[in-house]
């Protein structure tokens, strides 16, 4: 048990920490390309809604359907998935757009002489504070994920992460256009993935004890929920906002392909 318990947690870490890889794509390339990052959203919401259909309700719907029945089971499932499109639908409307990662623009992506400085640090500040709001759920399901189903958890596992590099580089690139530091961009960027290890942690103390296959069931359809919504509300519009359509569109089927091969080698 304690080794799938570090096995969880180690998934969940690497999730967290690919924010970093993001601020690295931005900081230490001469010139950003914006139609690969273009390539890099369409690609990750595709890797996001083939894991959500293929692999994550159907579990979901397996464990509850153990404990209620078929057609009880289906429904529960049905209504956990849409609460967690709710839940995120939510946080995102809570955070103002401007200071939403998932709500990247170009202005942090860009140099320009007459963005103030002070805003583009703000907008670095409250991006790094939506992320750990963000982050959080997705490090407890992530970490839930691993501990019943290994192969699930890395799947999950990986497609956070590339959903967690534009996310870094929501953070870093207003940091350093204001401050031309790269050191401190780095950091908060790297930092900010750590509320997913957090989660687990959390997950871990407190509802370890409660785990059952309701609560597996439950989280996982929520999760399910949550990946779908920013997949489409917010993953593809951006991929499409900074390249062409097409570019969106085959990044998402690369996604669903890169995903579905891991999955059959995993198996």
């Amino acid at each position: 048990m304690e080794s799938n318990v570090l096995f969880a947690f180690g998934v969940t870490l690497f999730a967290g920490l690919a924010t970093g890889i993001g601020s690295i794509m931005t900081l230490f390339s001469k010139k950003f390309n914006i139609k690969f990052l273009a390539l890099i959203l369409g690609f990750s919401a595709g890797v996001m809604l083939y894991v959500s259909f293929i692999e994550i309700f159907p579990k979901a719907y397996e464990s509850l359907s153990s404990v209620y029945g078929e057609k009880k089971g289906y429904l529960y499932t049905t209504i956990a998935f849409f609460s967690g499109v709710g839940i995120i639908a939510l946080i995102d409307k809570l955070i103002p757009s401007a200071e939403n990662p998932h709500e990247l623009n170009k202005m942090g992506l860009t140099e320009d002489k007459d963005v103030k400085n002070k805003r583009l640090m703000r907008m670095g500040l409250f991006s790094a504070l939506a992320i750990g709001i963000h982050n959080f759920p997705e490090g407890l399901a992530t970490f839930f994920a691993s501990l019943q189903d290994p192969q699930l958890g890395l799947s999950i596992g990986i497609a956070i992460a590339i959903h967690n590099i534009p996310e870094g580089i929501a953070i870093a690139a207003p940091i350093y256009f204001a401050t031309k530091n790269r050191k401190k961009a780095f950091t908060l960027s790297f930092l900010s993935g750590f509320s997913e290890p957090i989660g687990a942690l959390i997950g871990y103390f407190i509802l370890f004890k409660f785990l059952s296959p309701e609560l597996f069931g439950y989280v996982f359809a929520a999760v399910a929920g949550i990946m779908v919504y920013i997949s489409l509300d917010e993953l593809l519009p951006m991929a499409e906002e900074y390249g062409e359509h097409h570019r969106a569109i085959w990044g998402l089927i690369l996604g669903m392909i890169i995903m579905a091969s891991s999955l059959i080698l995993l198996m």
